[in-house]
């Protein structure tokens, strides 16, 4: 059954509406029901297989954001926003990971292991010997940033604001939140939050190509 509920119109305004936010009102935290439903943007983000290569780092604590706004260019997203989200890959991503995942699935189907055999040994063909020449943390990074892509769009509907940063030390940021003893590593940043009042940013008008020149058809 096609959701009607949301016009093609909102979306176009919504999306209009979202910018990288460089202030954040300090003040404001997102509500605990929108971010339920952000958090489960990011839990039904697609991956290539499914396989979710990847895990989210929700940080709230104010003393350890300040610390990581020191690896992060002094940028005051880091310790304003609501919620600041690290995006991180899986490391070495292989046959452990297969398995593990065909288990889940079975679970959640209610169907056999053995069952999905076929499947499991194709996604370990696959990461043992990519089709193309790509390594695998590149991969899982691709995933990630499908994941990023699904937040702020859900944000931007909800009429949250959002702010995706490249701009950080990786290896601090590891240190600080300990992502390696985990086997993760973190990719981008999101803060997430509200736009201050006083934010000159958030009326500039978007600097984008015309669609013509970006989309193409072939026929």
């Amino acid at each position: 059954m096609t959701n009607s509920s949301t016009t093609p119109d909102q979306i176009i305004q919504q999306l209009n509406w979202r910018y990288a936010t460089k202030q954040f009102d300090s003040d404001r935290k997102v509500p605990d029901d929108v971010w339920t439903a952000l958090e489960q943007s990011l839990v039904l983000s697609p991956s290539s297989f499914g396989l979710q290569p990847w895990k989210f780092f929700v940080v709230r604590n104010p003393s350890l954001r300040q610390q990581l706004r020191e690896h992060a260019w002094g940028q005051a997203q880091v310790t304003d926003a609501s919620d600041l989200v690290v995006l991180a890959i899986k490391k070495d991503v292989g046959a452990a990971e297969v398995n593990q995942f065909v288990d889940r699935m079975a679970a959640v189907r209610q169907v056999s292991p053995e069952s999905l055999s076929n499947y499991g040994d194709m996604v370990k063909g696959f990461l043992a010997q990519p089709p193309y020449p790509i390594a695998m943390d590149s991969w899982a990074t691709r995933q990630v940033y499908i994941a990023l892509g699904f937040l702020m769009y859900s944000a931007a509907m909800l009429g949250i604001d959002t702010c995706p940063m490249e701009g950080f030390d990786l290896a601090k940021f590891n240190e600080l939140l300990h992502l390696p003893e985990q086997g993760y590593s973190a990719v981008v940043l999101c803060a997430v939050g509200y736009r201050a009042n006083d934010d000159k940013y958030a009326d500039l008008e978007k600097v984008r190509y015309p669609i013509e020149t970006v989309v193409g058809y072939c026929d």
